[in-house]
């Protein structure tokens, strides 16, 4: 018997952390809700980490997910944001975790490739793509689009990542 699993998806960053939930029942996809959450730049970085735990942390309660998905950081050239996109990433990790949610993670070409077919896209076609998926899918922006996308990400690779641990153990 297939049973319906809630997916939160969450993608990571300092000013804006998105984040989008689905539910899976077999093959299909239905959506429950997105949006972002925003930290205030004019305040110091660990306040920001801060709310946006809090406000990360608000979302699970509300919408109670079975599992969650993180995006992978991906290396610019400028260390610093990279650092503190890495620090954000670790909130996003570790609202779920504490909530007991077992964490995935995807690299960002993953992703693109689960929702659009291919590992390198414009956001144009994610967006484009999460109406044909979820015709009921509202999302304001990229970063909460972008969370829905790992979100269905994790939705179609959650299947054999449970193999694997089954054949591991």
């Amino acid at each position: 018997m297939t049973e319906t699993i809630r997916i939160i998806g969450i993608d990571p960053g300092l000013r804006r952390t998105g984040w989008g939930v689905i539910e899976t029942l077999g093959n299909s996809l239905r959506f429950v809700a997105s949006g972002t959450v925003i930290s205030d730049g004019d305040m110091d970085l660990a306040s920001r980490l801060c709310q946006l735990h809090d406000g990360l942390a608000e979302v699970v309660h509300a919408y109670q997910p079975d599992e969650a998905a993180v995006e992978q950081t991906f290396v610019n050239k400028d260390a610093v944001a990279t650092l503190k996109l890495g620090q954000a990433r670790g909130i996003a990790m570790l609202v779920p975790a504490r909530a007991g949610l077992p964490v995935s993670e995807y690299a960002p070409n993953a992703v693109k490739k689960s929702v659009i077919g291919v590992g390198h896209g414009e956001k144009q076609q994610i967006h484009m793509m999460l109406k044909i998926l979820m015709p009921k899918a509202t999302f304001t922006g990229n970063d909460a689009a972008d969370a829905l996308a790992i979100a269905i990400c994790h939705a179609h690779h959650r299947g054999g990542q449970r193999m694997r641990a089954v054949l591991a153990g």
